[in-house]
């Protein structure tokens, strides 16, 4: 008996019957409904097949005696051929939701027939009996083989059954290949010990390689299903490397199936957590390791630093969340491996200080309480020293670690043998009398020796000991105390101005905390109020670094009373740090409040006339039009993308008449031409022209002014107040409402302006507030207004 079609085995659509040349209405519908086969099984059909899968059973019981009675059981085969031959003939004209009611008759058919070709086509039959099963109905499909393979036994579940699962592990649709994914797990009870772990781990392992996500979140499930069924564990090291394989998996479902399944059924199966620590930390640091430097200059900081790939970084914040996960297992093994019976109040609890003593005498090993200190912490430490600052993701992924790891061990864990592993590691003195004396050394080398690897702990390892370990609930005083003595006391020292960039940027990761913020607030007030110049500058490029993570409501009450008094002050250097962060302050809130604020603090800058004062003002517009100009436009709304483009246009025009820094132009003038000439269209053919010509002087390391291109006299209509006046682009509202008519005013007069006040300058305390108000604001932002 041939096989049906794998892609559609029920549809027979070709030749039905016709009556009167018209075809039968019941054929016509039957018809219709196989092909739906994407439609869910109602819950009547489950109900109705185990209703039906019990009548099986009785009938399993009960057929022998009934053919008996019958006249014999040869007349019984009869019947069975009978039944065999008919079905694969009946199955296609029966509506997909009550095919389930034909199951016991296949089985029945399946079990009885003595002809095993017959049987492997019935078997297809009911492998096969919907072309793409949805989750009911791939699960009455896998009820049924099980209630079969129980009667039918071992032999047979391996002849017959399993091949059907091999024969479609590659088949067309991820429905029928997800339905081999669970057989695995399901059948596997029902055939020879040997069977599981060569021919359905072969099944398995193929099923992981799988393209559809779900193919291999169920290949994971289903091998977590079948270790305990292995006869022994001599294939846990290729099971092992399968977990590790699934683990690194780029579907984020097939990982969290992996490490809340798999990962506990490995390591209860194969007892190696040992080893699955070592090849753990192996592979977290090869995958930052093998990703090329951030420099190329021999001896830098950034020749240390590694530039992470999306793959290599997805790989590495997996095998962190994987290292989590096994910290209750770490916990749980060195309590039950402690040496020390005296202490019996420690076991199943955290370690205590008067566990940690006995522990310092170093008189007896314990390599599962040790190897959290003496391989993991350093480790960690070591990849934190490849991450480069963008990496914030990563380095908050390790934090968490800590804060679990102090969680799990206890407040004397963390205070003895925690901090002063960090503090050694970022330079600091530590006490190590809690470590036996064969450790201690090893602790001690983790202490930076050169001034590269100092600048490397401050910029990497530092952020990791404020966050992750001073961070931790029951240290947030000396967190203060600490932070106080880093930035209050440090910004005094004449070495600290080579690694105040590094603390700044310490302290902005640990604002991405929220509960710490109080704390540094705090702390940076003592150092706006200070008469120290250096502690003052300092706390302009904290203030500036921590925005980000500030909502409105801090910037407001915090953020902008502390930048108003160093906007104030009368030291120069103090009042044009300021000005910076008031840029930081005005790209990310859109309030009306805030806005206000500023428009009041830079018309003071401006007002000063110095040229550095103008300078810093200029910096915080172009990074301003640089991110305005990012910003994309419907490709349908030509109208509105040539309006914008001319706005920018002119905008840039008159910036160019100042004189920009280099960094300036080369960071933001110039990307924003880019983004201009990117949408050629949109341009003006002479603005075209200009921002080439620009382009070509400014790349060139030509910073003079090009008056002769962007029109710097005042006789073209160069103005910025096109872009950030309330007639302008970006002062327009979004709503299509028409703007309601303006009062008719009587002009008044105007007074005219000082001789030697710039264009540029009438410019900015015209429009500035225009230009902060009018940037695309969020949702969020929007509701609170």
């Amino acid at each position: 008996m041939s096989h049906l079609n794998d892609d559609n085995p029920f549809e027979n659509t070709g030749n039905v019957s016709k009556q009167n040349g018209e075809p039968r209405s019941e054929e016509s519908r039957l018809l219709k409904s196989d092909n739906l086969s994407g439609e869910a099984v109602s819950d009547n059909m489950a109900s109705t097949f185990y209703s039906c899968l019990g009548k099986y059973n009785s009938l399993h019981r009960n057929l022998p005696e009934a053919f008996s009675s019958a006249g014999g059981w040869d007349g019984g085969l009869g019947t069975i051929q009978i039944l065999a031959d008919a079905l694969p003939k009946i199955v296609p004209y029966v509506l997909i939701n009550h095919r389930e009611e034909l199951l016991p008759l296949i089985m029945c058919a399946i079990e009885r027939h003595p002809d095993s070709s017959t049987r492997d086509s019935l078997t297809h039959t009911l492998f096969n009996l919907i072309k793409r099963p949805d989750e009911q109905q791939r699960r009455i499909i896998m009820d049924a083989c099980v209630s079969l393979a129980k009667n039918v036994g071992e032999m047979r579940t391996e002849t017959e059954l399993l091949p059907q699962c091999w024969e479609q592990i590659n088949h067309m649709y991820e429905e029928r290949r997800l339905l081999v994914a669970q057989s695995c797990g399901l059948l596997a009870e029902f055939v020879r010990p040997e069977i599981r772990d060569s021919l359905i781990l072969s099944i398995v392992q193929q099923l992981i390689e799988d393209s559809a996500t779900v193919v291999r979140e169920a290949a994971a499930h289903n091998l977590a299903l079948l270790l305990p069924l292995f006869p022994n564990v001599d294939k846990y090291f290729k099971v092992e490397e399968l977990m590790f394989q699934l683990v690194c998996d780029p579907s984020g479902v097939v990982v969290e199936t992996t490490l809340k399944e798999l990962l506990p059924a490995v390591i209860n199966w194969g007892n190696k957590l040992d080893h699955i620590l070592r090849v753990l930390l192996s592979h977290i640091l090869s995958s930052a390791q093998r990703c090329p430097p951030l420099s190329g200059v021999e001896g830098s900081v950034e020749s240390h630093l590694r530039v992470l790939g999306e793959r290599e970084r997805w790989n590495v914040d997996v095998l962190l969340r994987m290292l989590i996960e096994l910290l209750p297992y770490v916990h749980q093994k060195a309590v039950e491996t402690c040496p020390f019976s005296s202490v019996p109040e420690t076991m199943g609890k955290q370690f205590s200080t008067s566990l940690l003593e006995l522990y310092a005498g170093g008189h007896v090993e314990w390599p599962a309480f040790e190897w959290m200190h003496v391989d993991c912490l350093p480790d960690l430490i070591q990849l934190a020293c490849l991450l480069p600052q963008k990496e914030d993701s990563l380095r908050n992924r390790t934090t968490k670690f800590l804060l679990a790891l102090s969680e799990h061990l206890g407040d004397s864990y963390l205070t003895h043998i925690m901090l002063p592993v960090f503090l050694v590691a970022v330079g600091d003195n530590a006490d190590l009398t809690f470590f036996p004396s064969t450790i201690q050394s090893r602790i001690k080398g983790l202490r930076p020796r050169t001034a590269v690897a100092e600048k490397l702990a401050t910029l990497c390892v530092l952020p990791l000991l404020l966050a992750g370990v001073l961070g931790a609930p029951n240290k947030h005083g000396q967190l203060a105390e600490y932070l106080r003595k880093l930035l209050v006391e440090g910004s005094m020292k004449e070495s600290q101005p080579t690694k105040r960039n590094e603390i700044v940027d310490a302290v902005r990761f640990l604002c991405t905390f929220e509960e710490h913020h109080g704390m540094i607030f705090n702390i940076l007030w003592e150092m706006v109020v200070s008469s120290n110049v250096n502690m003052k500058i300092s706390a302009a490029n904290l203030l500036k670094a921590i925005v980000p993570y500030n909502d409105a409501k801090v910037a407001s009450t915090h953020v902008l009373p502390a930048l108003i008094t160093l906007g104030s002050d009368q030291n120069l250097n103090v009042k044009y740090a300021s000005i910076d962060a008031f840029g930081a302050v005005a790209q990310h809130f859109k309030n009306d409040m805030i806005v206000d604020k500023i428009r009041v603090q830079m018309d003071a800058f401006l007002e000063d006339g110095s040229h550095e004062a103008t300078v810093a003002v200029v910096h915080a517009l172009v990074v301003a039009i640089f991110q305005l100009s990012a910003t994309p436009t419907s490709a349908s709304d030509v109208m509105r993308r040539r309006e914008k483009a001319n706005a920018f246009c002119e905008a840039i025009r008159a910036l160019d008449t100042t004189d920009l820094p280099a960094t300036s132009v080369r960071d933001f003038l110039l990307p924003a031409i880019q983004n201009l000439l990117k949408d050629s269209d949109a341009l003006d053919p002479a603005h075209k022209e200009a921002l080439e010509i620009m382009m070509k002087e400014r790349s060139g390391g030509t910073f003079e002014t090009i008056s002769k291109v962007m029109g710097a006299h005042l006789g073209l209509a160069s103005s910025v107040s096109s872009f950030f006046g309330e007639g302008g682009l970006l002062g327009k509202k979004e709503n299509a409402e028409p703007p309601p008519p303006e009062p008719v005013e009587s002009p008044k007069p105007v007074s005219p302006m000082p001789a030697d006040d710039t264009r540029f300058m009438r410019i900015m305390r015209g429009n500035f507030t225009d230009m902060l108000r009018t940037k695309a604001k969020s949702p969020e932002e929007t509701q609170n207004q």
